[in-house]
């Protein structure tokens, strides 16, 4: 890292907020904008992409000024966990429904943490399990099954 950038954190967060802001005002540049009164398609992503970009601009300038800490180390196993818990949730919960989804996501996720205890996970993973079964299927009313039809229901 370049001894002019004092903060590497700050840095590298700057860069990925105006990657993603400038991603969002160039692809809204295909929409027409139209006003603050009436709003286009593009007015929303415009906006929130010029306001993101100015957030990672702030961040990359303050690199330069404030002293801070080097970045740590990149725990690629703890990524790839936490991915693939995210991406088998979308796939049980077409087929096994919700209730294995959330336990298999959470379990999943919480191995990833150097903290992790089967106790505590199982108790949270149940818990949230519950959590989601009461608020989006029977208070939301959302059309998802609690147990899908690969447990033959």
């Amino acid at each position: 890292m370049p001894s002019f950038i004092r903060h590497p954190k700050d840095f590298w967060t700057g860069i990925i907020f105006l990657f993603f802001g400038l991603s969002a005002v160039i692809i809204g540049l295909d929409y027409p904008m139209g006003t603050a009164g009436r709003m286009g398609p593009a007015y929303f992503p415009a906006v929130l992409g010029g306001l993101l970009s100015l957030v990672g601009l702030v961040g990359v300038i303050r690199s330069f000024l404030r002293p801070g800490e080097a970045i740590g180390k990149f725990h690629i196993k703890e990524l790839v966990l936490i991915l693939t818990a995210v991406i088998l949730f979308g796939f049980l919960m077409r087929g096994a429904g919700l209730v294995p989804a959330v336990l298999v996501l959470v379990l999943l996720a919480a191995y990833a943490s150097p903290k992790f205890t089967w106790g505590a996970s199982l108790l949270l993973a149940g818990g949230l399990a519950i959590f989601a079964v009461v608020v989006f299927v029977k208070l939301l009313g959302l059309p998802m099954p609690i147990l899908g039809p690969w447990f033959g229901f």
